[in-house]
């Protein structure tokens, strides 16, 4: 089976690139200098070239803020882009497996969000992401849509990093604490994926919406007490964490109090690997203060 990767300078396209894919599987990735998202026009071509059996879609525009006074360039990445790839996929007859997100919900829940539950995203960012879901299944019939929520990695951009490098150079610092989610490493998620795809190869096909994060939920506070703990015995001090409500660090854009995501559907579906969400940020704290 082969299997083209978008968005491999991501944090889970590049996670899967490096993530040892089961017998039979080959990955082929694909950056923005083959296959751009922000050009729906040249998606055709780009994966008609590569004819592969199955398309992995984590590219996204996800600079959450910004997306608020560049609302066309998120829907083109994050709407038409995937419009496109679905288009191809259906002339191709090849399944599509989309990476999504839990903005896609407003937060006012007090139970995880299954898949069905109603959507009312608070910002642009979302909304690009819902409008994404929705053109995918409109056009392609073989797709899953996978939810993910707040990614982080040992490389780019994310907030387990900041966290370290703003630690390392301050003592006391002040953290969100009223708003509610699962931090999922993306080598976990990449693992999910590659589970379903090799069930998918020996005929176990996932299909529709699910979710995937790691198990467990905590605050933005929480992870950051977490990967300061994990480093307090390497830099041999650890920094005071303050914690603060939403409204004394106001945002362009509004984030939900609540996105803890349900993963009982995809779990029936599929057996894939989980860890608590503790334990993944423990190992990856660990990993970057070695690279460090």
């Amino acid at each position: 089976m082969r299997v083209l990767v978008t968005g491999i300078s991501g944090q889970v396209g590049g996670a899967l690139m490096k993530t040892a894919a089961p017998t039979g599987i080959t990955l082929i990735g694909a950056g923005r200098d083959k296959l751009d998202l922000s050009r729906p026009e040249g998606i055709a071509e780009a994966v008609s070239a590569i004819a592969p059996d199955l398309v992995v879609n984590p590219a996204a525009y996800t600079a959450v803020d910004q997306a608020e006074t560049e609302r066309d360039l998120a829907m083109m990445v994050n709407r038409d882009g995937p419009a496109a790839l679905a288009a191809v996929c259906a002339a191709l007859g090849v399944g599509l497996i989309h990476l999504s997100t839990d903005y896609v919900f407003d937060g006012s829940g007090s139970r995880p969000y299954q898949p069905n539950d109603p959507i009312a995203p608070l910002g642009v960012y979302g909304a690009s992401k819902e409008a994404g879901e929705a053109v995918i299944r409109d056009r392609l019939e073989d797709h899953l849509i996978l939810r993910t929520a707040w990614v982080y990695a040992v490389e780019g951009k994310n907030f387990v990093n900041t966290m370290l490098r703003v630690g390392a150079q301050r003592d006391e610092l002040k953290v969100v604490a009223d708003q509610h989610g699962t931090p999922t490493a993306a080598e976990d998620i990449a693992a999910a994926i590659l589970a379903i795809i090799s069930a998918r190869s020996t005929g176990s096909k996932v299909a529709g919406t699910h979710h995937y994060t790691a198990s467990g939920a905590t605050t933005w506070h929480g992870l950051a007490e977490a990967v300061f703990a994990r480093a307090e015995p390497v830099w041999g001090r650890r920094p005071l964490v303050q914690a603060i409500p939403s409204s004394e660090y106001p945002t362009p854009a509004a984030r939900p109090a609540y996105s803890v995501l349900d993963n009982s559907s995809l779990d029936k579906a599929v057996a894939v690997p989980r860890r608590n969400w503790r334990a993944a940020a423990d190992a990856t704290v660990g990993l970057i203060l070695a690279r460090a």
